[in-house]
């Protein structure tokens, strides 16, 4: 198996007259974090959907372990899972059955001492038997985050986990990938606008702007290439050019 656990190659996706994604190249190198950034609508989301083989790109290959992902989805998918902003929980099931749902798609052996153990270490207890579409937006963060690890994946893709999240749980959720992370071995991607979040978890950033990567690295790299304080301000600098 290559170092590499995800290498991603011409990647481009055209929708109608809009070019979403354009001929990004990158790999993610085994247990590591590395962080996807950019303003809204720079194709961030749509890149995720393509590496996870839910959106089929125009062209270029996303090669996860070894195989190219849309023709080996189904056994990839199994050691796989994502978070997203856009892709809701069902609202009529409680927090358990959403977890119980999940757990049986993927399959999973002891599903209810994993689901205890998760909602346990998540803090999802005092509302497990609520039904989603209950929850404040901080709340499904962290539902949708236990689902994400009901299969203890190998590859997790996090497209905004902490969003809407007050700052001690934001902490702690961050703290949670971070071991998690560690203790896996787990190769993470990570989509957020926390450029603190960023530098804490990510071992190289992927900066995306009009669906192409303008500029990689680790984040004192670039922090020092563009004479700046921070990440933030990195970031910022980059997206107004």
């Amino acid at each position: 198996m290559n170092k590499e656990t995800i290498i991603v190659d011409g990647l481009t996706k055209q929708f109608k007259n809009i070019l979403a994604v354009n001929n990004i190249s990158f790999k993610i190198g085994k247990g590591k974090i590395i962080g996807l950034l950019g303003p809204n609508g720079c194709g961030k989301s749509t890149t995720i959907g393509m590496m996870l083989g839910l959106i089929k790109p125009s062209s270029g290959t996303v090669i996860i372990n070894g195989q190219n992902i849309e023709q080996n989805r189904t056994d990839l998918l199994e050691k796989m899972n994502f978070i997203s902003p856009y892709v809701e929980l069902p609202k009529k099931l409680t927090v358990e059955e959403n977890l119980k749902v999940y757990g049986r798609l993927y399959g999973v052996k002891n599903l209810k001492d994993k689901i205890s153990d998760l909602m346990e270490k998540l803090n999802l207890l005092d509302f497990k038997s609520r039904k989603t579409g209950e929850l404040s937006s901080g709340q499904k963060n962290r539902v949708s985050l236990a689902k994400a690890l009901i299969n203890d994946p190998e590859i997790l893709f996090l497209d905004e986990p902490t969003a809407s999240l007050d700052p001690d749980v934001g902490d702690y959720i961050r703290g949670f990938i971070e071991d998690y992370a560690s203790n896996k071995g787990a190769t993470i991607l990570l989509a957020s606008h926390n450029m603190n979040e960023v530098e804490r978890l990510c071992y190289e950033v992927l900066m995306m702007k009009n669906g192409e990567i303008i500029d990689k690295g680790k984040c004192d790299d670039l922090i020092n290439k563009h004479g700046r304080k921070n990440l933030e301000e990195v970031f910022l600098k980059l997206v107004r050019e």
